[in-house]
């Protein structure tokens, strides 16, 4: 029987969603102690127990309403009289707290070329859980791109099959070429993707969203493109480039602006009253 740290460290390493529920207080009878736990999945499956019957599945759907929100809980229950609506007749009272475990963000490099393979490397550095796409097997490999989570050798479009894009998954398009973008982009803007930046000219990312609009792809669809991707920083370098695509993502996730921080109102009163 898989125990609920197996369940964990599994849980872990395929960058999935869960909550741990603990029991974290008891008095009085009650079905389990003072450290039972039990993990819950989104789909109300469970590894473990705290404790059965009605009281558990009360928490099953605390657990699942906190996968959802992302917010920790703490529930108390008496065991008391079921007339009242308690979850059960043990006598006694127990405390359990319910933690959401959300997973890593996913950045997802389409496009495994040598700005591709520096975006994945600083994405890894950065904690993302990293997953490499690019139809060409010879460069979507560990032995090209070392220290991905995930590879998956097939066309843009077909991506959606293997991997479940979600409002947590940031796609980096650093294709080869816009005839690249116009057949694998139409599928990527219709998915509940945080983020979609192409890399290349303005003049590229024209052309192309002007080929997509053409064969029926809607705009605001297309409207969804961050085209050219990343932060102005006249990046040269395949890992400056990457430095300036992650600044933006950062960016984006914690709500900055880009401002230059020595310039910003705070530092200015600061350094004025520093004489």
């Amino acid at each position: 029987m898989t125990s609920v740290f197996q369940a964990l460290a599994e849980l872990e390493s395929k960058n999935g969603d869960g909550a741990l529920c603990m029991v974290v207080g008891s008095k009085g009878s009650t079905p389990r102690g003072v450290g039972s736990k039990m993990l819950v999945y989104p789909d109300g499956s469970i590894v473990g127990t705290v404790g059965g019957g009605e009281m558990e599945s009360r928490v099953i759907a605390e657990a699942r309403m906190a996968i959802q929100d992302g917010q920790s809980r703490m529930l108390e229950y008496n065991m008391t009289d079921p007339s009242r609506g308690d979850p059960g007749v043990c006598g006694g009272q127990v405390e359990v707290y319910v933690e959401p475990l959300k997973p890593r963000p996913t950045l997802v490099v389409i496009g495994a070329g040598h700005v591709g393979k520096a975006v994945a490397n600083l994405a890894k550095w950065l904690g993302y859980y990293v997953v490499v796409n690019d139809d060409r097997p010879e460069y979507c490999r560990p032995e090209a791109v070392p220290g991905a989570d995930e590879y998956f050798p097939v066309p843009m479009a077909q991506l959606p099959q293997h991997l479940v894009i979600t409002p947590s998954t940031y796609l980096v398009l650093t294709t080869r070429g816009m005839n690249v973008d116009v057949e694998g982009l139409p599928i990527l803007v219709d998915t509940p993707a945080a983020y979609i930046g192409l890399i290349g000219s303005q003049r590229r990312w024209a052309m192309a969203k002007k080929a997509m609009i053409e064969s029926g792809v809607p705009v605001q669809n297309l409207d969804r493109v961050r085209s050219p991707i990343g932060l102005e920083l006249h990046a040269e370098t395949p890992e400056e480039i990457a430095v300036s695509i992650l600044a933006e993502i950062i960016m984006l996730r914690q709500g900055g602006d880009g401002s230059v921080m020595s310039r910003s109102e705070g530092f200015l009163i600061e350094k004025k009253d520093a004489g």
